[in-house]
């Protein structure tokens, strides 16, 4: 392998850092940076939604809900991660000057074709090891589609909810996710499935 074809090895400090500096968000794994791709106007719309529904249900609540310019660090043994989830909701914040979050309760991503594989693949197997993690939850594009993996005293649990009358329950928390409210104004085209 030439020089040229050998990724370069990043420590936290440095990325940290480029991060700051950068006109354009990377995951952090291990040392190795991955550039993440823009979304389309359906993904940044369920996206939105999905912010407004909880920030609006979170007033006088010490939880706080994150859009995806908040990371969320993910430390086992020696392993160090660092992801951009599409949204996420803490109840134990990390200090203000932070740039990443330690102890999300929820967790979502938007799914597209571009990120699938990583978030059902890689992203589901390392978010499920947050301790503080009670639901991450995958939100289809191309239909009114959640899939919800809820922890209980067995371990996650794996539920799909779908229609535009269904609701997802947080209830330890007391929160609801209307699907009617996170799809709100998004267009479900016969080729949508094809766009994303």
């Amino acid at each position: 392998m030439s020089t040229a074809e050998k990724p370069n090895f990043v420590s936290v400090a440095d990325y940290l850092v480029a991060e700051e500096l950068a006109t354009l968000k990377s995951d952090y794994i291990n040392g190795w940076v991955r550039a993440m791709s823009g979304g389309n106007v359906r993904h940044n719309r369920i996206k939105v939604n999905l912010v407004v529904c909880l920030s609006n249900q979170l007033r006088g609540n010490p939880c706080q809900v994150y859009d995806s310019d908040m990371k969320i660090r993910i430390r086992q043994d020696l392993s160090k991660k660092f992801y951009y989830p599409d949204a996420s909701l803490v109840c134990e914040s990390n200090g203000p000057t932070e740039s990443f979050q330690d102890r999300p309760v929820l967790i979502v991503e938007v799914l597209s074709n571009s990120t699938r594989a990583i978030d059902l693949d890689e992203k589901l197997e390392e978010y499920l090891t947050i301790e503080t993690l009670q639901w991450y939850i995958l939100l289809e594009q191309h239909e009114s589609l959640a899939i919800i993996m809820r922890r209980t005293e067995k371990g996650f649990l794996r539920e799909t909810v779908a229609g535009l009358d269904r609701t997802i329950e947080l209830s330890m928390l007391g929160l609801q996710l209307p699907l009617s409210e996170v799809y709100a104004n998004v267009d479900f085209t016969a080729t949508a499935i094809h766009e994303s």
